[in-house]
């Protein structure tokens, strides 16, 4: 496919061109120069290992974004963006997200006792990021969202997955219901009735320390048996159940 400039009306313009943040402005203006943006643009041109982060901060901007498949240098099928139904413009979302004081992340950081609330994985407060639970560009300035239970901190793996996820929901794309959020895993890991609405359950284990051993012993006897690790796991536990 290639690149090409469209015209776009003068009031989306005006507005487009006033965002400050940065990411979403880096977005932006690449769009307004070659038609669209890929992940791998923003990967090794503009050094951002998290495409889809960047890609939210425009929509969560009242901006509407498509997503849509490419090729890449290599070959590979990868996501590109590009300005949605001009039509669509949300002109009272201009700051986005909410900023985040450092006492907000701590807080959350002491009460997840400093893991991801989505794999459990043990991390410094660095490397985790404060993540709405419905998700802005559903939520909006749903009232859950303004306290601190509306809000959990996520490894960069797991938000990775959460935003491609929700990107592909029904929920975030047409209904944007914030309830419907509030029951998916990525919302409420704790208590859960479906994932992006289907009805899949998951569970996102880690083994560390003195726990290592075990993972090493089940993954041996896994590729003794020529059995996936996850499947492998998945009938331990059935055989488990079924002795119940």
């Amino acid at each position: 496919m290639s690149k090409s400039k469209s015209v776009y009306p003068k009031e989306f313009l005006d507005y487009i061109t006033s965002i400050t943040n940065k990411r979403a402005k880096i977005v932006i203006d690449h769009i307004l120069k070659h038609g669209f943006i890929t992940t791998e643009d923003l990967e090794n041109t503009y050094g951002y290992n998290h495409p889809p982060r960047a890609a939210r901060d425009v929509r969560e901007a009242g901006i509407p974004l498509e997503t849509f498949k490419v090729k890449s240098n290599g070959g590979k099928s990868i996501a590109a963006y590009k300005f949605g139904d001009t039509t669509k413009l949300r002109l009272n979302r201009v700051e986005g997200r909410i900023s985040v004081p450092k006492h907000f992340k701590n807080k959350l950081y002491e009460l997840g006792h400093g893991k991801c609330y989505i794999c459990n994985g043990e991390f410094e407060e660095r490397y985790l990021q404060v993540d709405h639970r419905v998700p802005y560009e559903v939520g909006g300035d749903f009232e859950a969202t303004r306290n601190i239970d509306g809000f959990m901190l996520l490894c960069g793996s797991c938000n990775r997955a959460k935003s491609w996820s929700c990107e592909h929901c029904t929920n975030w794309k047409t209904e944007k219901k914030p309830i419907l959020c509030m029951e998916c895993y990525w919302g409420n890991p704790s208590n859960y009735s479906h994932i992006a609405m289907k009805e899949i359950r998951r569970l996102d284990l880690h083994w560390t320390g003195d726990e290592v051993k075990y993972y090493d012993a089940i993954k041996i006897i896994a590729d003794q048996n020529k059995i996936e690790l996850p499947a492998f796991v998945k009938k331990i536990i059935a055989t488990q159940t079924r002795k119940k």
